[in-house]
Order: structure tokens, then C-alpha cells, then sequence
């Protein structure tokens, strides 16, 4: 690689320090993003976050650091092989060369899969593998689809859906689904879709693949991402063996995209037949219904129940016609002057006031034994403080307060000299 032209005669170009480090740095930018595999070398973790380590192979190496941002979708692991995704950096203060990772992700089944478990156990601390699984809407507005630019994936549930309910609306989000980046790129799809307007149920959709083709679906942020969204997500990634992370987090798992359509899109035939059963029902209930009440109308004579009715009627008010005979003030005026005329008309009245006489002394006798008066004759007295007020406790009172003394006969002045509490004590 030429940094610069060099001069005529061979001569060589002289430069600054400086212009030589910014003319390394814009010379490694050209270069853009690269993946390149390697053994990892001796990992750090520095206070910030950052993850430091060297990547090397056979006859070569190269630093490479990992920004805090990046760390969770990056595998550091000392002795494994990986493919570090990013792009070189130059430090001038330092003079080195430095791979600056997006992300980490390992090479071979064996350690795709001690990643995939690893991932599996921090998913299930946090509660994600068994938390409760939302259901799937009957008649979804709006089915959103994420997939690759793969036109299988697309057609087959394009297919599916005209056979079980044509025209329904499907909206589709093409994504990277494989390789260096899928992970955020599926997570950005993913939130697209269901923020968009009408979706209620998102299907994740990718034909089969190898381990590493499969392994951006078993990521922690794709996981999370699915057990986040605000609606209903369907995983149907790889084939029926292909059994990624996130179908252990979705609300669904299905083996296909095309067994993932058929579960989502509703069966527009299956409902005008369901349909069409409700509405027999609902008919031959309301014919029933009919035929019992016309059943219940033949049953009654109208002559019959019309006699039975005046029937009651009169006999209702000939009794009401016999109480108001006896209510009349005529006939109870001539029952009083019956009375009257009657020769020992004065006899019950002079033993009822005689009764009464005997009940009014009664009381009259109970109330005098109660009279305050009595209670004075035999020794006691009233008290009243200087509001008049009968006293009744001690405390109720202070000394030097001004009190009357009422006896059986007159009363007496007097002032408190000395107060004694229930509890012993004094004031």
C-alpha cells in the first residue's frame, strides 16, 4: 500500500511526524469495515468497560480493543477462535495499530454453542425462557413480517396467506438475517414493525442455515428485543431441526415461515363457516323460542280467564263494600249511642280511673324516696364550683376556687384549701 507518490529520482519524501501519522490514519479509514478470524490472546477488561486483547493466528497478530458499547455482543474467551467485525484504528499519541471491534462472535459448532448456553443461562435468570407468553390475535389489523431479501422466505408466506385469507394485510421488513451486524439490524427491524400503525403480531422469519448462519437469532439483544415488544412475536427460523433462542422467548414457536403464516392468518373460509353456524344456532333458538310462546297462547282460553277475572273482581268488592259498611261514621255514631243508653255505662270508667289512681300513688311514692331532698336529710350535701356546675371529681377543682355547699336545710360559702387526685397526689 503507497501512503503517497514518491518524488522523481528516488529521492525519498520528507515529511512531519505529524503528517505522517494523519497520513496512516486516513490511509487505514479507506479501508472501511473488515471481519478477519483469529485465536483470542490473553483478554483484559479495563475499568471503563473496555475489553482488551490480541487477535493472532499462525505468523501474525493484531491488538484489538472492544469499546464498552460492544461488549455484550462480543465473546472474548482466551484460546478460542473468533471473528472480529470492525474497522483499524490508528493511535498517533502511541504510534499503534489497533482493531476497534463491533462485535465478537465465535467460529466452530463447539464454541457457537457454549455461547448459545451461555446466553440461554442469563436469559433464564432474568426470567425470560418461562415467562407468561401473550396469545395470538384472531384478526390481527396488520401482520407484520421481518425476513431477509430471501424472495423463498417472503413467497411461501405470501402463498400461505392467499390460500387462507386473500388480501390480508401483510407489511414486510427486509433485514440482514445472517453474518457480522444481523443482531442490531434484526433488533431495529423488529421495533420498526411493531411501531408501526395497525401491526398486533410480528412473525421473525429466515430459511435454515449452518450454526454461524443461525447464531445472530440466538444473540442477548435479539432475545431481549423479542420479550420486549409491545405485541405478540412468532419465531420461525431455519427448518423444523433449527431451533435458535429466540423460539425459546417468543410468544410462538413455529417450525417454518409457512407453518408460522397459517398460525397468524386467519382462515377466511373457517370463519364464514363459523359464521354461518352461530347465526343457525341463533335462529333455531329464536324458532324454538317462537313456537313455545304460541304453544303457551293456544293453551289459554281467553273466555275463561276473562270470566275468572270479574269473577275476583266482585268478590273483592263485596269484601271492600262490607269494610266500609263497618267503617261508616254513621253506624260507629250509633254503636257509641248504644253504649250510652246502656244502664252500666259508668262502671268500667270508674275502675279504669280507679287503676289509674292506684298506678299514679305508686310513683308518686317511688319518685319521693328518689327526691334529692331525701338524700340532703340524711347527711349528704351538694357542691357546686364557681360556674354553678354540680362537682362531681376533684381534679375538677383548684385551690382558692370558690364553692357552695348545699344541706337539707340552707347552704354554705366556702373555698377549696386543698384538692386530692384518685392517684394519691396533690395540687
Amino acid at each position: 500500500m503507497r501512503l503517497w507518490n514518491e518524488p522523481a529520482g528516488g529521492a525519498p519524501r520528507q515529511v512531519t511526524l505529524i503528517r505522517l501519522a494523519g497520513e496512516i490514519a486516513r490511509s487505514l479509514g479507506g479501508l472501511g469495515r473488515i471481519a478477519v478470524e483469529g485465536e483470542v490472546h490473553r483478554p483484559t477488561t479495563s475499568r471503563g468497560g473496555w475489553v482488551f486483547f490480541t487477535l493472532r493466528d499462525r505468523a501474525a497478530q493484531i491488538d484489538v480493543k472492544v469499546p464498552s458499547g460492544n461488549v455484550r455482543r462480543s465473546r472474548t474467551v482466551h484460546g478460542e477462535r473468533v471473528c472480529v467485525v470492525g474497522a483499524l484504528q490508528w493511535a498517533n499519541d502511541r504510534g499503534q495499530l489497533h482493531l476497534v471491534a463491533e462485535e465478537v462472535t465465535p467460529v466452530g459448532e463447539g464454541a457457537i454453542a457454549e455461547l448459545i448456553a451461555e446466553t440461554r443461562r442469563q436469559l433464564a435468570a432474568d426470567g425470560l425462557l418461562d415467562r407468561a407468553r401473550r396469545s395470538i390475535p384472531v384478526l390481527p389489523t396488520v401482520i407484520g413480517v421481518v425476513c431477509g431479501s430471501d424472495a423463498a422466505v417472503r413467497k411461501d408466506i405470501e402463498s400461505v396467506a392467499a390460500v387462507r385469507f386473500a388480501g390480508y394485510p401483510l407489511y414486510f421488513e427486509e433485514t440482514s438475517v445472517s453474518g457480522p451486524g444481523a443482531s442490531v439490524s434484526i433488533v431495529e427491524a423488529l421495533r420498526s414493525v411493531a411501531a408501526r400503525p395497525g401491526v398486533e403480531v410480528v412473525i421473525l422469519a429466515r430459511g435454515g442455515g449452518d450454526g454461524p448462519s443461525l447464531l445472530p437469532w440466538s444473540t442477548e439483544e435479539v432475545c431481549r428485543a423479542v420479550a420486549a415488544c409491545a405485541v405478540p412475536v412468532v419465531s420461525a427460523i431455519g427448518h423444523e431441526g433449527d431451533k435458535p433462542l429466540c423460539d425459546e422467548v417468543a410468544d410462538l414457536r413455529c417450525g417454518t415461515p409457512s407453518i408460522a403464516a397459517a398460525a397468524v392468518v386467519p382462515d377466511r373460509a373457517g370463519l364464514v363457516a363459523a359464521l354461518d353456524g352461530r347465526l343457525a344456532r341463533a335462529a333455531s333458538l329464536l324458532v324454538g323460542e317462537l313456537r313455545g310462546a304460541v304453544r303457551r297462547w293456544e293453551a289459554v282460553q281467553p273466555r275463561r280467564a276473562l270470566g275468572q277475572g270479574v269473577e275476583r273482581g266482585a268478590n273483592r268488592l263485596d269484601r271492600s263494600a262490607g269494610r266500609l259498611e263497618t267503617l261508616h261514621p254513621q253506624r260507629r255514631l250509633a254503636d257509641c249511642r248504644a253504649r250510652l243508653r246502656a244502664p252500666d255505662w259508668r262502671r268500667p270508667t270508674w275502675e279504669a280511673l280507679s287503676r289509674a289512681e292506684g298506678r299514679l300513688s305508686a310513683d308518686l311514692r317511688h319518685l319521693h324516696v328518689l327526691s334529692p331532698a331525701r338524700t340532703l336529710d340524711r347527711g349528704y350535701a351538694v357542691v357546686t364550683g364557681p360556674d354553678g356546675a354540680v362537682v362531681r371529681r376533684a381534679e375538677a377543682l383548684h385551690v382558692g376556687d370558690p364553692i357552695t355547699v348545699r344541706l337539707a336545710v340552707g347552704q354554705i360559702g366556702a373555698a377549696v384549701t386543698n384538692v386530692e387526685r384518685p392517684d394519691g397526689g396533690d395540687r
